[in-house]
């Protein structure tokens, strides 16, 4: 197929044609894939249902309309009842805290005839107006600190595996391939799948979360500190080698000061990314509040769920913008 020939002007100034035959096929290649690929995932009914819920149609909008009414009101107190308290005194209450009565009838089965009887039960509650919030802090400062521990952790593994990829740094091939290899494998595995495995040797909690992120990280921070090593300037590297510089000083003095800006963009970004997988892999019970919310949404307490997801995006948007300006400042 001949390629697109440039139109010509009476003064000799070439156009060049922006598209030919060859990039007209591949775009309606593309639309072909696409459109076998969009009904097999079922993308037609997808805009089906959200374009009828737009235009007010109510059978279509009952699903949407269910998820975003179950979600609220919103979950802030937390209730306890007291007998499930050790110790409690009714003297010595939590900050804006207070005794609620409940009065409940019960079935309950008479020991004298043996016959199922209604009675009044009365029951007194803890009532902390801002317990669940509380506790939902407590859960996100855990995510915060899962995502920071599997960022140290991806700095610890990645960066000497980096100095044992790059070429520049290290002279023995087979080293090498074998440092890459293993930066390869630990990349290609996600963070979810590692975490399943992981809750099984460690049992619930932080610590299959934050092992299941570091070494998802050490993967990534593998690969780009060692791209960046290699692609750095090589006459500052050469100038030390001439006099006798071994290759660690040579990556401390000539690689290391090129490469820090990129070195502080990629731990940033491993660490803003860390953050959204922290709430991820905590559904497979690896901690932080991921682990809450699906506790709170296999029990139907929907409300709790609606708090949790707020909470969530707010510190999301927070470290967007406390990324952006430490972006602006080292970077």
């Amino acid at each position: 197929m001949k390629a697109a020939v440039p139109a010509v002007d009476p003064a000799g100034w070439a156009y060049p044609q922006p598209f030919g035959w060859r990039s007209l096929f591949v775009v309606i290649a593309a639309f072909a894939v696409l459109f076998y690929t969009g009904g097999r995932v079922e993308a037609g009914r997808m805009l089906s249902l959200t374009g009828a819920a737009l235009m007010g149609d109510k059978a279509a909008e009952g699903g949407q309309g269910n998820v975003l009414a179950r979600l609220f009101p919103l979950q802030v107190s937390e209730r306890q009842d007291i007998a499930r308290i050790a110790n409690f005194d009714p003297a010595y209450l939590p900050l804006f805290a207070h005794l609620e009565e409940v009065r409940t009838s019960e079935q309950a089965l008479d020991p004298e005839t043996l016959e199922m009887k209604t009675r009044t039960v009365t029951r007194t509650y803890l009532v902390k107006p801002f317990g669940y919030l509380r506790h939902v802090a407590i859960k996100v400062l855990e995510t915060l600190e899962i995502a920071l521990w599997g960022t140290v952790i991806g700095v610890l593994v990645g960066l000497p595996l980096a100095l044992l990829g790059a070429s520049n740094v290290t002279p023995y091939g087979g080293v090498r391939f074998l440092a890459r290899s293993v930066v390869s494998f630990l990349r290609a595995m996600p963070e979810l799948i590692s975490a399943l495995f992981l809750v099984i040797a460690y049992g619930f909690g932080p610590i299959a979360g934050f092992m299941a992120l570091g070494l998802h990280a050490a993967g990534v921070l593998g690969k780009f500190y060692a791209d960046d090593m290699e692609n750095a300037d090589r006459r500052p590297q050469e100038a030390l080698a001439a006099i006798g510089a071994g290759r660690i000083a040579i990556w401390r003095l000539a690689i290391v000061p090129q490469v820090m800006p990129q070195y502080i963009g990629a731990t940033l970004y491993v660490l803003d990314r860390n953050v959204r997988m922290a709430t991820v892999i905590g559904l497979v019970g690896a901690g932080g509040i991921g682990q809450e919310l699906k506790g709170r949404y296999d029990m139907y307490e929907y409300g709790h769920v609606g708090t949790i997801l707020i909470a969530i995006f707010l510190v999301v948007l927070a470290l967007d913008q406390i990324s952006a300006h430490l972006r602006r400042r080292f970077l």
